[in-house]
């Protein structure tokens, strides 16, 4: 599971530190290559509901299987790809499948553990996270930038082409969900916290992914003596520190590991506002950023499986829809802000975002991040 986390990852990622290579290669601006990650959230967020919808009952390896054949196809004809529109329509298809299997990873993960570890469980499935974005997308980035970006999402096709070996015989199968307790989605949205949830996703991944898309362009146009790759990695190596303090902690203080880690990305941000051609004060902020962002995907599916209960499956299919959203609505307004102001406002955005997710954890103490959990 930890390794499907990390195709997915990868894929999602891989264009953040190939921008300038994928915009000289397929004859487009900087900013339109960023749409390569907007086409993939977009794809999550059309498909995410529906797919989970429909597979609620399948059993869960089968599914799981599907879904990483799904990404041998769509990133072979991305590293096919003739033109920049093909290329999109691949990366659309990816995102559907990539809302196909963190809409039912989470829930799976949750169901092959014990009830009193299910949130370690969840940890250890999410570490494909931030292992993809310490060294699969730094090395996607220099692979891509040393032999062409085709290459790296080659890459990606034959490490599927792996996982699903290892999946076929090393994943336990695991029911879908029964019928009788299949609530419909409205009724699953009504859950007391789940909307409170899905909205502090929607902002603090806005904030994380408005800086992480464009993480080239901000380098570049800040001058700083750092290349995207080395960034990446930094970040990737922090965030393993970020999941792993959340494995620790995440069965008995969910609220304050939320709160903190949010709370986290305001300082980070304000250290890269300031960071003004300082090398070792942009290094200091993305350690802290990375540290930060390794444990949101696990706290935030760990809060939307025990509010929704029986229902988790669908209700994080809905969280993955507004993590996606957010990574889209990134890519589109990052791509304005870049190619008119410039990258050097990103980090204010990432502060003023953050701020907000932070008063809405505070605020869903009840429900959603309960006092005490």
């Amino acid at each position: 599971m930890a390794c499907t986390g990390f195709i997915v990852i990868m894929t999602e990622t891989l264009p953040a530190g190939l921008l300038p290579q994928l915009s000289a290669g397929l004859d487009v601006s900087e900013g339109s290559a960023g749409q390569f990650v907007s086409a993939y959230a977009i794809g999550t967020v059309l498909a995410a509901i529906p797919a989970i919808t429909l597979t609620r009952g399948m059993r869960r390896k089968p599914l799981l299987l599907a879904g990483l054949l799904g990404f041998l196809v769509a990133n072979t004809v991305t590293a096919l790809a003739p033109s920049f529109s093909v290329a999109l329509v691949a990366r659309f298809v990816g995102g559907a499948f990539s809302g196909l299997l963190w809409g039912m990873l989470a829930g799976y993960a949750r169901r092959i553990a014990a009830p009193e570890h299910a949130g370690r469980a969840l940890a250890i499935a999410m570490t494909g996270t931030p292992v993809a974005l310490a060294v699969g997308t730094p090395l996607g980035a220099w692979l891509g930038s040393t032999v062409g970006w085709r290459w790296s999402f080659a890459a990606m096709s034959l490490l599927s082409i792996v996982v699903m070996v290892f999946a076929k015989y090393l994943v336990p199968d695991a029911p879908g969900q029964a019928a009788r307790t299949r609530a419909p989605l409205g009724r699953v949205l009504g859950i007391p916290g789940v909307a409170t949830i899905l909205a502090v996703v929607f902002v603090w991944m806005l904030a994380h992914n408005l800086l992480y898309t464009y993480i080239a362009s901000y380098l570049q146009q800040m001058r700083l003596a750092l290349r995207p790759d080395l960034t990446l990695l930094v970040f990737g190596l922090a965030a393993l520190g970020g999941i792993w303090f959340t494995g620790v902690f995440i069965d008995r203080a969910l609220r304050r590991l939320t709160l903190a880690s949010v709370a986290l990305f305001v300082v980070a941000g304000a250290f890269l506002a300031v960071a003004q051609q300082s090398t070792v004060g942009a290094l200091t902020a993305v350690v802290l950023w990375g540290i930060a962002f390794g444990g949101a995907a696990t706290q935030l599916q760990t809060a939307m499986g025990e509010a929704a209960g029986d229902n988790a499956d669908a209700a994080n299919a809905m969280l993955t829809t507004s993590f996606n959203l957010a990574i889209f609505a990134a890519g589109a307004v990052g791509a304005v802000l870049v190619d008119g102001v410039g990258a050097r406002v990103l980090p204010a955005g990432m502060i003023a975002l953050a701020v907000v997710a932070i008063i809405m954890v505070g605020v869903g103490r009840r429900a959603a991040f309960p006092t005490g959990r």
